[in-house]
């Protein structure tokens, strides 16, 4: 794929979601209907980052592309934290840690798990993926999914910014999505430290 086929495409994504929204509103139009949407700033917000050291080549990559959303989208590089663990499997545990001491915003998590010739991939993948949702669910601190779980090391590299952009930006745009919905929802009010 060429670059602006990716762009066009990219455009084409954008497009439709933009009309989408019209139809939804326009469905609306004349109710009151209240709408949450978050923003896609990350001003004044805290983000701590789980990450694997375990497929290093990859989760090095989903980090920069991490730190690269944050900082396009205006967070303060001291109000970032970064935590090595060693594997996908821990991600969890320190995920709830960070989530409960109320030092952050929200949690990215990102890791890599690549199918072996084991079921080791099965359980590690569903391990990491529902601890995660977890410390969500238990905590209420936006927590996004930055994780790999692929077939080959090439198609995590794809995954990491080579081809298929890099999955480290997304989790990092979602989490400052979810910060400003979370906020919204619980009426402006600040989560107090745990």
């Amino acid at each position: 794929m060429s670059i602006s086929c990716a762009i066009g495409c990219t455009n084409v994504v954008a497009v439709t979601f933009f009309f989408l929204q019209i139809y939804h509103l326009a469905t609306y139009e004349g109710l009151i209907v209240e709408t949450i949407q978050g923003t896609l700033s990350a001003t004044g917000r805290s983000f701590g980052i789980v990450v694997s050291r375990f497929n290093s080549l990859v989760t090095g990559r989903l980090l920069d592309g991490a730190m690269d959303c944050l900082l396009r989208h205006d967070a303060d590089e001291k109000a970032i934290t970064v935590v090595y663990c060693p594997g996908s499997y821990e991600i969890p545990q320190v995920a709830l840690q960070m989530a409960n001491s109320g030092r952050f915003d929200a949690i990215i998590t990102l890791g890599c798990v690549v199918r072996g010739e084991t079921p080791h991939f099965d359980y590690i993948a569903s391990e990491t993926a529902k601890g995660i949702s977890q410390v969500a669910m238990q905590t209420g601190i936006p927590t996004a999914f930055g994780v790999l779980t692929t077939e080959t090391l090439e198609q995590a590299l794809e995954r990491a910014g080579a081809k298929s952009g890099n999955k480290g930006w997304d989790a990092a745009l979602t989490a400052i999505e979810l910060v400003q919905i979370s906020q919204k929802l619980s009426g402006g009010k600040k989560r107090p430290k745990a």
